[in-house]
This record gives C-alpha cells, sequence and structure tokens, in this order.
C-alpha cells in the first residue's frame, strides 16, 4: 500500500486520447503538484461525477502549481471518448493491464457489476520529487473525495 511519505512508483502507461501517446509518470514531476485520481471506469455515474468535479476546479488545481490526471483500467479509447463527453481537459491515463493499479495497491473487483481488476477510487498528491504529501482511499468506491481538502493539500506542497 502506498502510503503519505512514501516515493510514488513511478509507471508508464498510455494517454486516453486518439494518439494513444505514452505517459511516463517520471516526465510529470518536478514542476509542481501531482495529482493522480483513480478511478473505476469511465461513463458510470460517480466516475463521472469525481472527474467532471476535478474538471470543475481544474483552474484553482492548475493555480495552485498542479498538474491533475485521472487514471483508469479503460481503454484509451474509452477515456478519449469520455473526455469528448464530458469536456474534461486534463489528461486520463489507461492502465489497461492493470500494472499501475496494482503498483498502488488498488486493484478491486465490482462483481455485480463485472468488473474485475480495476481501480478503487483514490486520490495521491505527489510533490516534486515525488513523495506522497497526500493520500485518501476510498472505503467504497462509490465514496468521492472532499475536493476542498484535496485542493488544499495541493496547496499545502506549493507553500
Amino acid at each position: 500500500m502506498v502510503e503519505r511519505s512514501d516515493t510514488a512508483p513511478l509507471f508508464t502507461a498510455t494517454r486516453g486520447t486518439s494518439d494513444h501517446e505514452t505517459f511516463e509518470l517520471e516526465d510529470h514531476l518536478g514542476d509542481g503538484p501531482t495529482v493522480l485520481a483513480f478511478f473505476p471506469g469511465a461513463f458510470t455515474p460517480p466516475c463521472t461525477n469525481e472527474m467532471v468535479a476535478l474538471q470543475d476546479n481544474l483552474e484553482a488545481f492548475q493555480e495552485a502549481g498542479a498538474t491533475v490526471f485521472g487514471v483508469s483500467a479503460d481503454s484509451p479509447f474509452s477515456q478519449g471518448a469520455f473526455r469528448d463527453e464530458y469536456g474534461i481537459e486534463f489528461d486520463l491515463v489507461s492502465d489497461m493491464s492493470g500494472d499501475v493499479i496494482q503498483q498502488y495497491d488498488l486493484e478491486i473487483d465490482i462483481e455485480e457489476l463485472g468488473l474485475y481488476g480495476i481501480a478503487n477510487r483514490a486520490v495521491f498528491v505527489l510533490d516534486e520529487t515525488g513523495t506522497v504529501t497526500y493520500r485518501w482511499i476510498a472505503d467504497d468506491p462509490t465514496n468521492e473525495p472532499d475536493y476542498e481538502e484535496l485542493l488544499e493539500a495541493v496547496k499545502t506542497v506549493t507553500e
């Protein structure tokens, strides 16, 4: 389990865009806080609510110097369609293999929906060196994080 003050596991995955570019977490460290918002699946009500809420607060995160990424096991195609449908301007990262989800110890199954090996809802804030400064993991994947608390955690990194 990745804890506060741990060095975040670095990973390579695929951006959820039509270009399917490679995403390297390491390339995004060093320029201010990094927010990794893991979510179970695109187009589900709680995940849509969360990603839209992060989008609604994106300007505040950016003003605090943070870069926001959503991470799920969805395909890049699905994530791209999801971004287009809901006007999500920050990058989504596709972890179809589940490697990143396992590195962060977030793997869950939602059997009643036929979903296996997906990410539990969780948010990590990393400082410029990749140290975890904030960690929130849902007790129930339908719960959303406290967005004000998350923004304050980001601001604390930049103070």
